[in-house]
């Protein structure tokens, strides 16, 4: 296929619209079922190298959830615990455990779930059936892999009414080294951004604290890969293999660490006696259980714990969830890494996520404030490492 008709671009009003190869090439892709729009593909393209890269660092199936061109999380493919498994309601998922692709899906979908609504999935393996049964029963736009089982296959053009969006690409393509985009009708050329995150990235330690155990190095390359496909400015803060809150496109650096830190105090807080065994009554649906959860541990819009409020939702009226209980639970949690796309200039940033239970942080390096930023994180017994290395992307 040497190119693909699109609907529409990013707005319905922009046309025509296409897809294609500039040196006249085949497309890298088959398009198996739907229609896949202008958005979709941006989300398919950046989600596609992201899990392709975590594969390539860790060894690990990896899946990542993609809405409007940044990740609501990525994960690796590891076993979930009982308790998280509930939070990411598959806990009715029996074989979930043999399937590293189907625990890396619940992860990645699970982090972020009011994010991930009507998002854009991509898988590093081919997708099993385990996996396609899970996407089946989620609100999502489209889905791209290097392949799929056949059942799996018929379980997912199943989904939408034979109308969801499975694209397949080629494993083995590369890109050319030189790419360009057109802004205001100016062409703009650049070398593409082949820099490998892999461990030696984390050996410039410079704080005094120099603990950086395995676990927390993996955690570290979760973060910094899926920075590299979120838009600047970003942060993302990760744990046990996945992204657990992604700040993504904020022009303060500090707003981004405080947006993903209350994303990754939120998944922190789902896990909670009290959020997991919230009473729901049975007719509630998954995306209003995700707005409800939200709602009660963020007290948003509407107080769902309020008189003529729960009987909506519940079968009987659910404990409040205090600010000191909250406070009190998250102070239990730590060991959580956090990458930044670019050097932080004031130690505001370290403060805050030491709040969400920041133990290891790689970033860039080399602003002018940057004694006192490592001289925060000595203070808090964090450890720190340099990577010299910028990951913007836009």
């Amino acid at each position: 296929m040497k190119e693909f008709e699109l609907k529409y671009g990013c707005n319905p009003n922009q046309k025509p619209s296409k897809i294609f190869m500039s040196n006249g090439s085949d497309l890298p892709i088959e398009i198996l079922n739907g229609k896949p729009g202008y958005i979709n593909f941006l989300d398919a393209f950046n989600s596609w190298q992201l899990v392709k890269e975590l594969k390539e660092a860790l060894g690990m199936p990896a899946v990542t959830s993609f809405k409007h061109v940044s990740p609501t999380s990525a994960a690796v493919g590891i076993k979930l615990s009982d308790t998280l498994k509930k939070a990411c309601f598959v806990d009715d998922i029996e074989d979930l455990d043999s399937s590293a692709l189907a625990c890396a899906y619940a992860r990645a979908r699970g982090t972020d779930r009011m994010c991930s609504f009507g998002d854009w999935v991509a898988l590093s393996d081919v997708c099993d059936v385990t996996t396609a049964e899970m996407i089946k029963r989620e609100v999502s736009d489209g889905i791209i892999a290097p392949g799929y089982d056949d059942e799996a296959l018929e379980i997912l053009k199943s989904k939408r009414k034979g109308s969801y969006n499975i694209v397949k690409i080629d494993p083995n393509y590369v890109p050319e080294v030189i790419e360009h985009k057109q802004v205001f009708g100016i062409t703009f050329e650049q070398g593409r951004n082949n820099f490998v995150i892999n461990k030696e990235l984390l050996s410039n330690i410079v704080t005094e604290t120099k603990t950086m155990p395995e676990s927390a190095v993996r955690d570290l390359i979760v973060s910094l890969i899926t920075l590299k496909y979120t838009q600047s400015n970003s942060v993302c803060y990760a744990v046990d293999g996945q992204a657990i809150g992604v700040g993504a496109g904020q022009q303060s650096r500090i707003h981004c660490t405080r947006l993903a830190g209350s994303k990754a105090d939120t998944w922190f807080l789902r896990q909670a006696d009290k959020v997991i065994t919230l009473p729901f009554r049975d007719d509630i649906g998954r995306p209003d259980r995700d707005n409800v959860i939200d709602g009660y541990i963020n007290k948003n819009e509407e107080d769902v714990c309020a008189d003529g409020v729960w009987q909506k939702y519940f079968t009987c009226k659910p404990e409040v969830f205090t600010l000191e209980e909250q406070q009190a639970y998250l102070a239990t949690k730590t060991g959580v890494a956090l990458g930044s796309d670019a050097f932080f200039p004031f130690y505001d940033n370290v403060q805050r996520a030491f709040k969400s239970g920041v133990k290891y942080i790689a970033q860039p390096g080399g602003s002018i404030r940057d004694d006192a930023v490592i001289d925060c994180c000595n203070k808090l017994g964090i450890s720190m490492a340099f990577t010299g290395m910028r990951l913007f992307h836009h």
